[in-house]
């Protein structure tokens, strides 16, 4: 089995796939069959790397990628464990997408530790990368930072070595701190689905690539992977003009959400509505999610996601991503179907 090869320069396109056990091998072999380059499956209900072990096994050359993994619900040595088990399942073909989610869902939803989050994402790709390298090459583990300490690995808990090299590390990130982060130790940038062109061009890049080319000008052993940008958009789209409308509620009620989390008030802030983020977030308090909807409107809809028949839409994210991103995903609606999210790739895979 091999990675995906897409030819230099062409925009490479990723599917979001369904983590739920009765969906996940349809969507992957439908991924691969329409020629996608990347199967993606997010962390919300399901650990991502056991649906993605199970594509393995149906799949033989599409990359299967966490979308993200929250890396803070675990140790670095628990999850370079599943990313290793993947990349063996899969003959190589594992990228593993990394966040750190947001501080109440870490300390009150998985119980773990929270405190500077960059600073502590930085030390957990570098101990993740340590205990990789201590089963690749068989020497000594010995890592010690600040966050976490890897010092003890025997013979009987190594893996054997992965033909090809480990996997690839991915950040996501909104905030300044987090974005360089991934510049400065990852091997590419995932962009939050809640991310304009203008915050990505303007307060995103800029930053990623001065971070990435201060590790490059320090040689780190990482960079010579070349590093990736990895775009993320919300779209609504249907094969009925009832598809397509419910779709389209449920992704203005989506932006919304994210609209009223602190977290993204970043991003509000560039576009001058901060005080929508402020109405937004305290219905979120008080639970009224369909009154969040009704407050965005056509302009800021359109700002973050984009509606039409698949054609129509695959022509909007082309203009929008092409010259700004290596990559390429799209995220619907929750309950929309996974083939209308191919769908639109194929499309924009057919515009070049």
């Amino acid at each position: 089995m091999t990675a995906s090869t897409t030819p230099a320069g062409r925009l490479r396109l990723d599917v979001s796939a369904p983590a739920h056990p009765g969906r996940i091998l349809a969507a992957a072999r439908d991924a691969e069959s329409r020629g996608m380059d990347r199967l993606t499956v997010a962390e919300t209900s399901h650990n991502p790397f056991l649906p993605l072990a199970r594509a393995a096994d149906q799949t033989s050359r599409i990359e299967l990628a966490t979308g993200v993994a929250i890396a803070f619900a675990r140790t670095p040595m628990t999850l370079a464990y599943e990313a290793w088990g993947l990349h063996e399942a899969s003959g190589g073909r594992a990228v593993i997408g990394l966040g750190s989610q947001v501080k109440p869902h870490i300390q009150r939803r998985f119980g773990m530790p929270w405190d500077r989050p960059a600073a502590r994402m930085r030390e957990y790709v570098h101990a993740v990368r340590a205990i990789w390298n201590s089963w690749q090459t068989g020497e000594r583990l010995t890592f010690r930072g600040d966050f976490y300490t890897h010092t003890l690995m025997t013979p009987v808990f190594a893996p054997d070595p992965v033909p090809g090299g480990v996997p690839r590390i991915l950040l996501a990130g909104v905030g300044p701190l987090m974005t360089a982060t991934a510049g400065a130790v990852a091997d590419g940038f995932l962009s939050h689905p809640f991310t304009s062109v203008e915050y990505l061009t303007r307060k995103v890049l800029p930053g990623v690539r001065e971070a990435r080319a201060k590790a490059e000008a320090a040689d780190e052993a990482w960079t010579a992977r070349p590093f990736e940008v990895v775009g993320n958009v919300l779209t609504a789209t249907g094969r009925t003009e009832e598809e397509l409308r419910a779709n389209h509620v449920a992704v203005r009620e989506r932006v919304a959400f994210y609209a009223s989390t602190p977290a993204y008030r970043p991003v509000m802030e560039t576009h001058g509505w901060s005080a929508l983020h402020e109405e937004l977030h305290r219905l979120s308090v008080r639970g009224r999610w369909t009154e969040m909807g009704e407050l965005i409107d056509d302009e800021v809809y359109a700002t973050f996601a984009v509606s039409g028949e698949p054609d129509a839409v695959a022509r909007d994210i082309h203009r929008r991503y092409a010259d700004v991103v290596d990559r390429l995903s799209v995220s619907g609606a929750p309950d929309a179907d996974p083939a209308l999210m191919t769908n639109v790739l194929t499309a924009i895979r057919a515009l070049g």
